[in-house]
């Protein structure tokens, strides 16, 4: 017995001293895409409050579970600074945040969720789409585990309302040669086809051609409130009772208008720029896809033409309702600039006449941006939620 008993003692201490011994090295981290805060119910005999999570579009998966032993992270604060003072709970987003680690010899996604209630059901992790791919070799690291396991499940969850659990998903090791990968398979958080850069012990501030791509910006992008202002008659640019009425604009901390920040990747470049908000509906118009859609010109007399408008309707007269006093900002989609281009001209045509109060449809041009400005501005764009005192 007395045996026994010493090889048990020697066995937690060797636990003991391999947990200790294990180190987490950050890779990447982001405080995510903040998304709207479910509807919530009161049970009347328990006060104990639950959501329906509203994200999940995988009903052809009929497996479901409830996830046992979750973590509750203490410091997320701590590993989010940007957030602190923010009174999440009290806010009507809620941050879907992650960090890519090394830890055991694998590589863990944390996905983070903040509990909206007490329970929380009908939630989704991952599946087996789920990997992550070496940006420059084509590499494929494949999911390997979940904890809790909620492998390819809806599934719920029970923690105090305000609690962040952690969620976590496991993938083989990645090579310490890594820059990039491209995350799929994880919705709910947003990556689906994201690329991220792996955090090098020298990354510090950005520093043009030397700090390489940026990862793909994740901006809270606008939802449709209302299909027709007034009529429900098709869209007329000169009727704005037809025009689309959108809300839940990227809100930021105050900012001069058209303040910009850039984000270079190999399939897009990012542009984001910073309006405020007069009006509680203010009508707005972006064209591409044409050649009234706005347009970057490097030295060379190279065009990078605008793709897209993230979440706004294309070619087309809209609404956005919030706060007057509120600051946005529109994510901008151009064709890739080169890393090695230093400055560029923005070219906004004119737009098409139409009769709106207070319309300005000239055109403007404007020279010698300094790209390296423009990305050191990213950390002005990030989420910042109303807060409203009456």
């Amino acid at each position: 017995m007395k045996r026994i008993v010493t090889l048990g003692l020697m066995a937690v201490a060797c636990l003991t001293m391999q947990a200790q011994e294990q180190e987490v090295n950050v890779l990447a981290s982001s405080t995510g895409v903040f998304v709207a805060r479910p509807e919530i119910s009161v049970n009347k005999k328990t006060k104990k409050t639950s959501a329906v999570w509203h994200s999940t579009n995988n009903d052809w998966i009929k497996d479901s579970c409830e996830a046992k032993n979750v973590i509750v992270v203490k410091d997320y604060q701590q590993m989010f600074p940007e957030t602190a003072g923010m009174q999440l709970d009290a806010q009507p987003y809620l941050p879907m945040s992650w960090q890519l680690t090394a830890e055991g010899g694998e590589t863990v996604m944390h996905c983070y969720f903040r509990m909206p209630a007490d329970e929380v059901t009908h939630l989704w992790l991952t599946s087996e789409e789920t990997c992550l791919v070496d940006a420059e070799t084509g590499v494929q690291y494949r999911i390997r585990r979940t904890e809790p396991d909620t492998f390819r499940k809806h599934f719920s969850v029970k923690a105090k309302k305000g609690d962040v659990i952690d969620l976590k998903i496991f993938f083989p090791p990645l090579p310490e040669s890594t820059k990039e990968v491209v995350v799929f398979g994880i919705p709910n958080w947003y990556l689906t086809g994201n690329k991220i850069s792996i955090r090098q012990p020298h990354d510090g501030s950005l520093d043009g051609t030397a700090y390489g791509y940026d990862a793909k910006p994740q901006f809270h992008k606008p939802r449709l409130l209302k299909e027709h202002m007034y009529e429900n008659k098709p869209y007329d640019r000169q009727d704005w009772n037809t025009w689309k009425v959108l809300t839940d604009a990227h809100l930021i901390k105050p900012l001069q208008d058209g303040t910009m920040a850039m984000w270079l990747t190999p399939e897009a470049t990012y542009l984001a720029v910073a309006y405020e908000q007069n009006w509680t509906r203010e009508y707005w118009g972006f064209s591409w896809g044409d050649e009234r859609g706005d347009v970057l010109l490097d030295d060379a007399g190279r065009q990078y033409k605008l793709r897209e408008v993230q979440g706004i309707p294309q070619n087309e007269m809209f609404f956005m309702e919030g706060n007057a006093g509120d600051y946005l900002a529109y994510m901008m989609v151009f064709d890739p600039l080169p890393l090695d281009i230093t400055t560029f001209t923005y070219i906004e045509p004119a737009g098409e006449p139409l009769v709106a109060w207070g319309a300005n449809w000239e055109g403007s041009v404007k020279h010698n941006i300094s790209v390296e400005e423009l990305r050191k501005n990213q950390k002005l764009f990030e989420y910042h939620p109303r807060e409203v005192v009456k």
